[in-house]
């Protein structure tokens, strides 16, 4: 039995994007800044493509992937919510509130929700070290963040979400 080979069709900005760097030494990371600008995340099949396309081996652009925080491999929510665990905001409570907002939104970290609503994740440092703890919704920071103030806040990128539907 032979597998079929699925067909990937690429968003013509990236195809665009990709002649322009293909001989570009180095093009890896920016090819896979404008995947993500353009998908979101960097999905298995698109990354596959590029892969052929450009001549770079699969394992190459996996080991540049899970090798630097900011490419995401699943399609993160609509409302990302990234909470800073560098020292200063570790010391004071990042993890309480990690784990608050976990139980809040339902959703662990490097997660998304079903919904697609939330995702959170971890990351080492935004450079807010004097206003920790820190978190940031859709690139929006919260400084000096109080586990009693994360419902609230949560809850308005919720409220926001039902207006839209409505």
């Amino acid at each position: 039995m032979m597998l079929e080979k699925e067909e990937v069709q690429l968003k013509k900005e990236l195809l665009t994007y990709m002649e322009k760097m293909k001989n570009t030494p180095g093009n890896e990371i920016a090819v896979l800044h404008k995947i993500q600008e353009v998908y979101g995340y960097v999905p298995r099949k698109i990354a596959m493509e590029v892969s052929r396309l450009m001549e770079i081996p699969l394992a190459k652009i996996y080991g540049i992937i899970t090798f630097y925080h900011h490419f995401k491999l699943q399609k993160p929510g609509k409302n990302q919510i990234q909470v800073c665990m560098g020292t200063a905001c570790y010391l004071r409570g990042g993890a309480d509130i990690i784990r608050d907002i976990e139980d809040i939104i339902g959703v662990g970290v490097n997660s998304t929700g079903e919904d697609g609503m939330f995702s959170l994740e971890i990351v080492r440092c935004v450079g807010c070290c004097g206003l920790a703890p820190v978190m940031v919704i859709n690139a929006k920071t919260y400084a000096n963040v109080q586990r009693d103030e994360l419902a609230r806040i949560l809850g308005e990128y919720s409220k926001a979400a039902e207006e839209v539907k409505a």
